[in-house]
């Protein structure tokens, strides 16, 4: 045993969804006096980058049934049994107090080692649509956490609603005054992940073309766009005389969305907690393709609210759209009405709340 401070594994898959909550928590429990062990895999890794660098990181190896040849699908059970044997001897040698997993295969390892071993498990689910990984193990922990509400859950399984934790650029503008549309430049921010940009790119630009004149001369664009989309999108602005920033990353998200007047966005679950931490009225496209419609299920709770108008993909066309955009800017009483129920639906103590969950399954396991 490596001294006495209590000990959480946080196991986790390799992409930006299930990574920043992990690291969101990692940070808050080091502030804590816990120590924390990363459980990833290879690819898993490579997104280790942001966790402060106290973290250790075990990397063991997982596999996915849904991607990959006949040969790797066949050989998908004997790396994860593996993977299952490695997190158990290392969780022998070190007793983790508690287990968190937050989906993505490669935290199958971590979780299926501490239900052998019968530790103190939890998981963190982003989307108001549970990963495959999760619904696995949602009946098979002690907690699961709901980052979107409400979550479409397996029977007999109860959530609790923690909120999706959000990184401290964002905390830093949590609440920020809101300037509703008047008469001067107004900014328009458009955001969709990486896969997801390219119908934004497509239709945004025509959809602003269609605003009323007096309206569009003095709408500002910053548009987020895939590489190969970026010189089209900045082709179409210009040729309708507008001033757009279009950039595949801003790496100033926060700052831009506190400043917009309306944000137009797909529905991932970082930028739907973005969205209502900072509080801004939006326009939300879910992403079509998204594993079970979970983009939908992330979007549901703000069109509920009041916060969000939401366009079906399949309805996603520049008139539809520039009649919403007009619709919200050019009312500025409802604008600031759905600034206010998007910061209302918001989750700032989301990581609170997770810390909350860990230190209580910690306590109920030794009492």
């Amino acid at each position: 045993m490596t001294g006495h401070a209590p000990l959480l594994i946080l196991a986790a898959g390799g992409t930006g969804g299930h990574m920043f909550p992990a690291q969101a928590l990692a940070e808050a429990m080091l502030r804590r006096g816990w120590r924390v062990r990363l459980s990833t895999d290879a690819r898993g890794a490579r997104y280790t980058g942001g966790f402060p660098h106290v973290v250790e990181v075990d990397v063991i190896p997982s596999a996915t049934f849904a991607r990959g040849g006949l040969l790797a699908r066949a050989l998908a059970p004997f790396r994860i049994a593996d993977g299952i044997a490695k997190a158990a001897l290392s969780m022998l040698r070190d007793r983790p107090d508690v287990v968190a997993g937050f989906g993505g295969y490669p935290s199958i390892p971590a979780l299926a080692a501490a239900r052998l071993l019968r530790l103190p498990r939890m998981i963190h689910e982003q989307n108001g649509v549970l990963g495959r990984v999760n619904t696995h193990f949602a009946p098979r922990v002690d907690a699961v956490a709901c980052g979107t509400w409400p979550t479409a859950l397996p029977d007999g399984v109860e959530g609790v609603h923690t909120g999706n934790p959000v990184r401290v650029a964002v905390m830093e503008r949590a609440g920020a005054p809101y300037i509703p549309p008047g008469d001067y430049p107004l900014s328009l921010l458009v955001m969709g992940g990486s896969q997801g940009a390219r119908i934004l790119s497509d239709v945004v630009p025509a959809a602003v073309a269609a605003l009323p004149d007096e309206l569009r001369a003095r709408i500002r664009v910053a548009h987020q766009a895939r590489e190969e989309d970026v010189e089209r999108v900045r082709t179409a602005y210009d040729g309708i005389g507008l001033g757009a920033e279009v950039e595949t990353f801003f790496t100033d998200i926060p700052r831009r969305i506190s400043e917009a007047q309306l944000v137009v966005s797909r529905a991932g679950a970082s930028s739907v907690a973005d969205l209502t931490v900072i509080g801004r009225p939006s326009i939300l496209v879910p992403f079509a393709a998204a594993t079970g419609d979970h983009q939908t299920a992330n979007a549901h709770g703000l069109v509920e609210a009041g916060a969000s108008v939401l366009i079906p993909e399949s309805r996603l066309e520049p008139g539809t759209l520039s009649e919403q955009i007009a619709a919200i800017l050019t009312n500025p009483e409802a604008a600031v009405k759905m600034a206010h129920a998007a910061l209302a639906a918001g989750r700032p103590d989301a990581t609170e709340a997770l810390v909350e969950m860990v230190e209580n399954l910690a306590r109920r396991s030794t009492s």
